[in-house]
C-alpha cells in the first residue's frame, strides 16, 4: 500500500513536470507567432510607405507639387503670385475678382481652380476660368456651370444653389467653391465655409455616402448572396455610373499633388481607408471585392449562366505576369516623367462616358463583354491600380 501511495506520488511529480514543459513549449510558440504577426503588420506597413512614394515621385514629376506645395521654381511662383491682384478695376468700371489666392485651398480633380469673376453694377457679367490642371476632356464638361450667376447680384450669387455637372463632379465643386469664396469677398462677408457647405449634401453625394458606408461596414458583419447583389448593383449605379466615383491611379497623384480637401472629398477618402486600412486588420482586396464599381459590374456580369471559360495554371501564370510587366513599364513612365497620360485610360473612366474618350469606352466594352466568360478580367490580368494595392498588401 505504501509503495502504491508512493508510485502515484512519483507519477504526479513527473505529470507535474510534463505540464511545465508543456506549458512552456506553448507560451515560446505563442511568443512566436506573436513576432510573426507583428513582423507582417511592420512589412505591410513598410510596403504602404513605398506605395505613398512611389505616388509622391509621381506627383512631384507630373505636377512639380507636394500636397499642394510647389516644389519646382517656388521663389519664381512665388513672385509671381505676388503681383496677382485679388481685385482689380477695368477702365470700364467693371471689378475683377481673381480667386488665386482666396480659393488657393479649393481643390478640383487636379488641383486648384482659380476664377475670374466680372461684376458689374453689382451684377455679375461673366465668370472666367484660369489656367488649372484639369483634365481637359473633364473640365470641358463644366463650361455651361461658369454661366449659372451671370445676371445675378452678389447677393442672389451668393444664395444660388449650384450642382455639379454629371461626369465632372470634382472639377465642378472647384468652381463653386472659388465662386463662394470670390462672391464672399466681393461682398465684404467673408467667412469660412461651413463643413456641410464643403461636403456639399445634394442627392449625389448622399447616395454615394450611403452607398459606400454600406459597403464598407455590412459585409464585416453580414453574409448574404442575394445582399450581395443587391450591394453590386449599388455600386455599379450610384458610384460608377451615377456618381463617377472610384479610386485609380490619376485620382491618388493628384491627392497627392493637391492634397486633401477632406469634407469635399469624404466618399473617395472612406473608399481610400477600406483600400488601405481594413488590410492592415486583416480585410485585404477588400475594396476591389466589396465596393470598386469596376469590380461589382465584372462580378454582376459572372453571375450569368452562359458557359465559362477554363483557364488552366499556365495560362493563369502568364497572364499574371503579363500584368506585372505592364505595371512595371507604366511605373517606369510614371516616375522618369515620360508619360503620364496612361492614368486617363484605366478603364474606370467609362463609367464617366459623357466625357470618356472611344479608346477608354472601347476598352471597357471589351473588359465587359470577357466578364460573362472569365472572372474579373481587367481585375485579375490588367488593373495597375489593383496592383498598386497588391503591392501595398504584400499579395
Amino acid at each position: 500500500m505504501k509503495l502504491h501511495h508512493k508510485t502515484n506520488i512519483f507519477l504526479n511529480f513527473v505529470q507535474l513536470f510534463a505540464n511545465c514543459d508543456s506549458y512552456k513549449t506553448q507560451r515560446k510558440n505563442n511568443t512566436i507567432r506573436i513576432k510573426t504577426l507583428i513582423m507582417k503588420k511592420l512589412q505591410q506597413v513598410l510596403m504602404l510607405a513605398v506605395c505613398l512614394l512611389i505616388l509622391m515621385v509621381a506627383a512631384v514629376q507630373r505636377d512639380g507639387k507636394l500636397w499642394g506645395h510647389s516644389l519646382k521654381a517656388a521663389k519664381a511662383d512665388s513672385l509671381k503670385t505676388a503681383r496677382i491682384d485679388t481685385m482689380r478695376t477695368l477702365d470700364d468700371g467693371t471689378k475683377v475678382i481673381n480667386t488665386t489666392m482666396l480659393g488657393k485651398d479649393i481643390t478640383g480633380y487636379g488641383g486648384a481652380v482659380p476664377l475670374e469673376i466680372y461684376v458689374k453694377d453689382n451684377k455679375i457679367v461673366k465668370v472666367k476660368a484660369l489656367k488649372n490642371a484639369e483634365t481637359p476632356e473633364f473640365f470641358a464638361e463644366t463650361k455651361p456651370l461658369l454661366a449659372k450667376w451671370n445676371g445675378k447680384t452678389i447677393d442672389e450669387a451668393l444664395r444660388l444653389k449650384v450642382d455639379a455637372v454629371s461626369g465632372a463632379t470634382f472639377s465642378s465643386r472647384g468652381i463653386i467653391g472659388n465662386m463662394r469664396r470670390g462672391l464672399a469677398y466681393a461682398s465684404q462677408k467673408a467667412v469660412e465655409p461651413s463643413i456641410l457647405e464643403q461636403m456639399d449634401l445634394n442627392a449625389k453625394t448622399v447616395s454615394a455616402l450611403l452607398v459606400v458606408l454600406l459597403g464598407a461596414i455590412v459585409p464585416l458583419f453580414y453574409r448574404n448572396k442575394h445582399y450581395r447583389t443587391v450591394q453590386l448593383l449599388l455600386n455599379v449605379v450610384v458610384l460608377g455610373f451615377g456618381c463617377g466615383t472610384f479610386l485609380s491611379w490619376s485620382l491618388f497623384v493628384n491627392f497627392v499633388s493637391s492634397g486633401i480637401n477632406f469634407w469635399a472629398s469624404l466618399v473617395p477618402v472612406l473608399m481610400l481607408v477600406t483600400a488601405f486600412v481594413y488590410p492592415l486588420f486583416g480585410k485585404k482586396n477588400y475594396y476591389c471585392t466589396n465596393i470598386c464599381p469596376c469590380g461589382s459590374l465584372q462580378d454582376l456580369a459572372a453571375k450569368t449562366k452562359n458557359r465559362k471559360w477554363r483557364m488552366d495554371g499556365k495560362t493563369v501564370k502568364a497572364l499574371n505576369a503579363a500584368r506585372r510587366l505592364l505595371f512595371a513599364v507604366l511605373l517606369v513612365l510614371a516616375l522618369s516623367g515620360i508619360w503620364f497620360k496612361w492614368m486617363d485610360y484605366e478603364v474606370f473612366s467609362a463609367f464617366i462616358f459623357q466625357t470618356a474618350s472611344v479608346f477608354v469606352l472601347a476598352l471597357g466594352g471589351v473588359f465587359l463583354l470577357l466578364s460573362f466568360f472569365v472572372a474579373r478580367p481587367y481585375c485579375r490580368f490588367v488593373c495597375p491600380t489593383g496592383t498598386l494595392f497588391k503591392i501595398a498588401e504584400r499579395r
